[in-house]
């Protein structure tokens, strides 16, 4: 195994009690990539941001510098942070939000200078009450000490941030449905095209929305220098990225990790990573971006953690979320729980996800109960084809947001992957794991 001696770009202070407070930041260097940011053109932070090739961390993967670029010629009026990090197994937004606040604030000015808005917005998933509370006091806390407001320390540059609470909807983790519900609305993603938020965004305005994890990297990219990240990682995938590690591991948690360099199978058996396969039983299969990718076997442990390279295999790295399943994983009811949660998060828009994935819980649930028959795992491939045609990766469009061509991943990998585990329910009448 290979741990590289990346330096932890998101994570250095965590390790400290006073992480989240004003007075542990700048005792950190905090604010100081704001400070050199305010002595260069926008057009030069901006040329910083697009010269480390910096994928957004949110789960789609489109690079910052690149999403600013598009609204070069028609002036952005809105900054949105997309803080509503709703996948499942997905909690490294949250450690952002708790942990360091004032990273993403500086990072959010750093955008808002380089970009030239004057208002910026930081959706947080309601039920992160600490993460709202603090995030909520350091943004107070930064405009006591000038790095937010008017004429940031000493400029002539001027925003204003507002913290803004989601309701905890998982459809507003969709760029467009966020954007609706800052706008007092239900959280509906809008139709693409004309609703680009680069061109018709935030209250009709030419709007940027960023995750948290990618705004977080500005401080260091413009302290350190674009050649500094763009060293880490390789190809597009440069930097470090964190991965929320969750499942049937001895360490689950967030690790900061260098892309491309780091595979699978250091994040999930390193000992100063994942430790392993809890109980040191046998790994069974991987989720490797959230439960809306499509899974990996033990076959692709060796496989490097790039965006390219995951998705040559067919799937994504997502919302940085990695799930291990050991071998006492049931297949059917891992299918089917993420199945549910997609049905229940159905913003209903979509036919085909408002009544598809209702149709594919319902034939799992009846399987996993020990009513199912042989002719549904053909069914269930027919109802996934019908939601997102060819079942390839990335899914074909059949509703106005991924979210409804998603839901089939987690049926196809595990019925392609376990076809003889949904046969042995059908046959034995349940799941002979109890």
């Amino acid at each position: 195994m290979t741990i590289t001696d990346a330096p932890k770009i998101l994570t250095s202070r965590l390790g400290r009690d006073d992480s989240h407070t004003l007075a542990g930041y700048l005792d950190s260097g905090g604010y100081a990539g704001l400070r050199k940011a305010l002595t260069m053109t926008p057009e030069a932070v901006a040329a910083e941001v697009d010269a480390v090739s910096l994928l957004g961390r949110g789960g789609a993967g489109f690079p910052a510098g690149r999403k600013w670029a598009m609204l070069r010629q028609a002036p952005t009026t809105y900054l949105v942070v997309n803080g509503d990090e709703s996948e499942p197994a997905t909690f490294k937004d949250h450690l952002l939000l708790e942990r360091d606040p004032h990273q993403l604030i500086e990072g959010v000015v750093i955008a808002a200078y380089a970009l030239q808005v004057t208002q910026a917005f930081i959706y947080v998933r309601g039920e992160f009450a600490l993460g709202l509370e603090r995030v909520t006091a350091a943004v107070n806390d930064a405009y006591a000490h000038g790095a937010v407001g008017r004429d940031i320390f000493g400029s002539d540059f001027s925003v204003d941030v507002v913290v803004h609470p989601g309701a905890g909807a998982y459809i507003c983790g969709e760029e467009t449905a966020l954007l609706e519900s800052l706008e007092g609305k239900r959280g509906f993603p809008r139709i693409k095209p004309p609703y680009f938020p680069a061109a018709v965004g935030l209250y009709g305005e030419p709007t940027v929305v960023n995750n948290v994890e990618t705004l977080s990297n500005l401080p260091w990219v413009i302290t350190n220098g674009s050649a500094a990240f763009a060293a880490l990682g390789a190809g597009r995938s440069t930097g470090t990225r964190l991965f929320a590690l969750a499942g049937h591991v001895r360490n689950p948690g967030v690790y900061e990790v260098e892309m491309v360099k780091t595979t699978f199978r250091d994040l999930i058996y390193a000992p100063v990573l994942g430790g392993g396969v809890l109980g040191g039983r046998e790994l069974k299969a991987i989720i490797p971006g959230g439960v809306s990718a499509p899974w990996f076997g033990p076959e692709h442990l060796d496989l490097p953690l790039g965006q390219d390279e995951v998705a040559e295999q067919n799937s994504m790295l997502g919302s940085g979320s990695i799930v291990v399943m050991d071998e006492s994983t049931c297949v059917v009811r891992a299918a089917w729980r993420i199945t549910r949660f997609f049905w229940r998060e159905s913003c209903g828009q979509c036919t085909p996800c408002r009544e598809g994935s209702g149709w594919l819980e319902k034939i799992l649930r009846r399987i996993e109960d020990g009513s199912g028959r042989e002719a549904d795992l053909d069914l269930l491939m027919d109802a996934c084809d019908n939601i997102a045609p060819g079942l390839s990766w990335p899914p074909k469009q059949t509703t106005i947001c991924v979210l409804g061509p998603s839901i089939p991943s987690s049926i196809a990998s595990a019925l392609r992957m376990f076809r003889d585990e949904f046969l042995v329910h059908v046959k034995e009448g349940g799941c002979p794991r109890g």
